[in-house]
């Protein structure tokens, strides 16, 4: 079957199947904590935090990070 005709479901289903076999069930569940869906409205919140920034500062400051 292509998963292209495979429900949500059935892809979900196979996924942890593929991940649980390959890492074992703790490497599994250690492998999804990895993953959260988060809160807010990161568009927003960015908005704000970026409000006084132009891009040539935005990208001094990720510079500076790295």
């Amino acid at each position: 079957m292509s998963t292209q005709t495979m429900s949500p479901i059935v892809i979900r289903k196979a996924g942890l199947e593929a991940v649980a076999k390959k890492l074992g069930p703790l490497g599994m569940v250690r492998f999804l904590q990895q993953f959260e869906t988060g809160l807010g409205d990161y568009t927003k919140e960015r908005t704000q935090w970026l409000k006084d920034m132009d891009i040539h500062e935005i990208v001094t400051e990720i510079r500076k990070k790295r």
